[in-house]
């Protein structure tokens, strides 16, 4: 047996080693994924999941100009929004009725640093900065039985534990850790809260607070294999630290007209499965692998064979703000797909069992309406 595939099949048993991990990538794609699906199958079954949510994008105004982002806006610009508070409140509303669990609220990295306009807004609505915002966004959503998980780009220690009394899980993308792809030229030049440093520093606060959290990587922007493995090792190391890491997005680029990236060619079928199944294989177990379905709806089969065990949020009420171009699945048709590959695909919480079990994950004041929750679930 060959070095390269010695370290396959002990990949398919459990994570594979740092030293072995890029040896992993130059391996035929079936192979990759046939040990991911085995590995996947090992620690979560067959069942795979989606979390009923209502995507709120607080405000699209962002001080980064990543080249693939459609986004994005300034003050100013056609499409630019900020949600009012009358318009958050509805769209809980219309979210509890619609059989929502999760709200997503989601917007531009640190947005009162760069546009005055937006923080004159903001104080006229009574808050100070965009985290007391969402901190307030937060309680509604609580008071209409929903379950906050948030993904407001770069955030604080301090940040961090002002929403923590108000989100189950809070999330930010990795996406890479090449530096190179911030250099002059490159997709994150002019996107100074893309730097790696920043992001990694956050996953790791996340992590001494205690905080369950989401991170990703992006494939497709011009990274190379190997910075996809080194990504992928960077969120395992900070994982085995601090236990936190819920689950990781692998989540491919989709061009957009509108962008300086709009003609570059997207990642194809057979990349995104060596993605998905290095994720997978690389990982510790009780991280959850998702990809959204809607960046590839014809690759649903592709995905689950190559070793998710997680489709991300999906919404009936809303639609997919940072990817307008690409509507959710039918959860009807995505079931189907499911059922022939011998899965049964469930609804789940915003924070997974293994931090629902741990006391210190989940802030004492949200167990009960995160207990309540989960029952409702297990009773669908």
């Amino acid at each position: 047996m060959s070095p390269e595939l010695r370290i396959l099949a002990e990949a398919a048993a459990a994570p594979v080693a740092d030293q072995d991990a890029s040896r992993l990538a130059g391996l035929d794609t079936h192979a990759l994924c046939e040990a991911a699906r085995e590995r996947r199958d090992q620690a979560w079954g067959r069942t795979l999941t989606f979390s009923p949510k209502v995507f709120l994008p607080i405000t699209n105004l962002c001080r980064n100009r990543c080249d693939y982002c459609s986004f994005r806006r300034s003050p100013g610009d056609p499409g630019e929004w900020t949600m009012s508070p009358a318009e958050i409140r509805a769209w809980l509303s219309r979210a509890r009725e619609q059989g929502c669990v999760e709200a997503l609220f989601c917007l531009g990295d640190t947005p009162e640093t760069g546009f005055r306009q937006y923080r004159a807004l903001l104080h006229s609505w009574g808050h100070e900065s965009t985290v007391a915002y969402l901190r307030w966004a937060g309680e509604r959503a609580l008071a209409e039985g929903l379950l906050p998980h948030t993904n407001a780009g770069i955030l604080s220690r301090e940040d961090m534990i002002t929403l923590r009394p108000v989100n189950v899980s809070l999330g930010l993308m990795l996406e890479t850790v090449s530096e190179r792809l911030c250099e002059k030229g490159m997709p994150h030049h002019k996107a100074p809260d893309k730097r790696p440093v920043k992001r990694i520093q956050m996953t790791r606060e996340a992590g001494e607070l205690r905080i369950p959290f989401t991170s990703g990587l992006l494939i497709g922007i011009g990274e190379t294999l190997e910075e996809r493995v080194a990504t992928l090792l960077t969120i395992r190391s900070i994982h085995r630290q601090y236990g936190h890491i819920q689950e990781v997005i692998v989540q491919n680029f989709r061009a957009h007209p509108s962008t300086p990236m709009g003609a570059v060619a997207e990642p194809t079928e057979d990349d995104l499965a060596v993605a998905v199944a290095l994720a997978r294989l690389i990982l510790d177990d009780d991280v959850s692998v998702q990809a959204p379905p809607n960046l590839s709806p014809a690759s649903t089969k592709a995905l689950i064979d190559a070793g998710i065990n997680d489709f991300g949020g999906i919404s009936p009420v809303s639609p997919d703000y940072i990817n307008p171009l690409h509507p959710w699945p039918h959860l009807e048709k995505l079931s189907e797909v499911c059922d022939a590959a011998g899965f049964d695909l469930q609804p789940r919480l915003p924070i997974y069992p293994l931090h629902l079990d741990t006391n210190d994950f989940v802030d004492p004041s949200l167990r009960p309406r995160v207990d309540e929750l989960h029952t409702g679930l297990g009773a669908r």
